[in-house]
């Protein structure tokens, strides 16, 4: 893909439509993926764009289906969406099952020991302690 991070953001800013909140968290999220990808030269690029900018796309089936999420219920319903939204922009089939393995599992103890899973983890725990402080 030439530019992931612009076809991720629009195919993720459809998917939540007005949730204006789970959108500027996606986008914060990857700010500070970034900045961490600098430190660790090892990950793949295209890979951490797509499972940050998606890790939370479970929370919209969950309340839909459930009323309400939890870790569980993001990972349980996170990776078909991501495949869904992933597979409409042309995002290489190779590396849409790491993308779904982290997504599957950026709530629990790592199962995997993808260093991109481990930026997800640490940038989404920067941007929510950010929201605990302001």
């Amino acid at each position: 893909m030439k530019y992931p991070r612009s076809a991720i953001s629009q195919v993720m800013s459809d998917y939540f439509g007005d949730d204006d909140r789970r959108i500027e968290h996606a986008l914060r999220v990857l700010i500070q993926a970034e900045r961490l990808m600098i430190e660790d030269e090892c990950c793949d690029a295209e890979i951490v764009i797509a499972c940050v900018l998606l890790h939370d796309v479970g929370i919209k089936v969950s309340e839909r289906d459930h009323g309400g999420n939890t870790g569980n219920t993001q990972e349980e319903y996170g990776p078909p969406v991501a495949e869904e939204l992933l597979d409409s922009i042309g995002f290489p089939r190779h590396k849409l099952d790491i993308v779904k393995d982290i997504i599957g599992n950026h709530h629990s103890p790592s199962r995997y020991d993808y260093p991109e899973l481990e930026i997800l983890k640490k940038a989404d725990r920067i941007v929510n302690k950010s929201k605990d402080i302001q």
